[in-house]
């Protein structure tokens, strides 16, 4: 029994629900299966699934190993499709995330075009807008946007993104506008996923941390809160720009907007790329350069 038999056992077990349909897809014994499975626990020195006699569940360690031996499994799949003219038909599983508003209104179109031009490939899509580890949780790719954070993950930026501070007509009749950035000081912020905000000044990058009673991690719910004339919000264009332009949300210290944020998409570093993830860059860039793509990202 060698490591790499074991491997798949698990894998399989864990993928297909029981060790009887493993040994089915594996085309070998139920009980060499569970040998392989208590070997590759007996290497590893630890359990990776709890037995009952219908079901089997991973333990902690077990849901690790696992999430790594699927993503490594994959890869050897896609190298050995490599030989067979893997450029044109990928194979194997895609998995990337997004931000929720951003992904389901332009991500998930181009994705799922993507799929159809390549049909034997499967896409795990994931919208939040948490930062999520992509090695540890077993992504591919994210979509991410704003300014980054130092990372050793490789960086393209795909698109540029405009972000400008909001308020309504009504907090403005009530509350002086802003005539500088201290002025927030004493303004009701309307606080998203950060606390801190970026301007620039005088061609310079800088931070305002800021502060006030709404707080929330959702672009709509604080655009509905900067409507109903509850304080000031920064944002992307794709959420204010409508109300902008009918006058129910007005742009305040625009002379200070940052115009270095982006859009990016970002992978891990490794020194061959996968097919499946260098063709869905190169389509994502492809898509996101289209004159009629740009007008409606130059929104955002």
């Amino acid at each position: 029994m060698n490591r790499w038999d074991c491997i798949d056992a698990f894998v399989e077990v864990v993928k297909l629900g029981s060790f009887s349909a493993a040994a089915k897809h594996l085309n070998v014994s139920g009980s060499h299966v569970s040998r392989l499975v208590a070997r590759l626990e007996e290497q590893l020195g630890t359990q990776l699934l709890y037995r009952t006699t219908r079901h089997i569940r991973l333990t902690d360690a077990g849901q690790v190993y696992f999430e790594h031996c699927r993503h490594m499994l994959d890869g050897f799949l896609e190298a050995e499709a490599a030989i067979n003219d893997l450029q044109s038909s990928p194979k194997g599983i895609l998995r990337l995330t997004a931000g929720t508003t951003f992904g389901e209104h332009f991500i998930a179109p181009i994705v799922n075009d993507f799929m159809l031009k390549y049909p034997l490939l499967e896409v795990r899509m994931h919208f939040t807008n948490r930062c999520v580890e992509l090695v540890e949780e077993g992504y591919d790719v994210a979509i991410r946007m704003g300014v980054l954070d130092d990372s050793s993950l490789i960086a393209r930026r795909i698109l540029d993104r405009n972000e400008r501070l909001v308020a309504s007509p009504e907090y403005l009749q009530h509350h002086a506008a802003p005539e500088c950035l201290q002025d927030l000081y004493q303004h009701q912020c309307l606080v998203g996923t950060k606390d801190r905000w970026l301007f620039s000044v005088d061609g310079q990058r800088r931070e305002i941390r800021i502060s006030g009673r709404y707080h929330a991690n959702s672009g709509l719910a604080l655009v509905d809160a900067a409507l109903k004339g509850m304080g000031i919000s920064q944002l992307p264009g794709y959420y204010i720009d409508e109300y902008i332009e009918t006058g129910r949300l007005v742009p305040v210290l625009d002379e200070y907007r940052f115009r270095e944020s982006a859009v990016w998409i970002m992978y891990p570093h490794h020194r061959y790329l996968s097919p499946k993830v260098r063709l869905f860059i190169d389509f994502l860039v492809e898509r996101t350069q289209k004159p009629d793509i740009l007008r409606l990202f130059a929104q955002v």
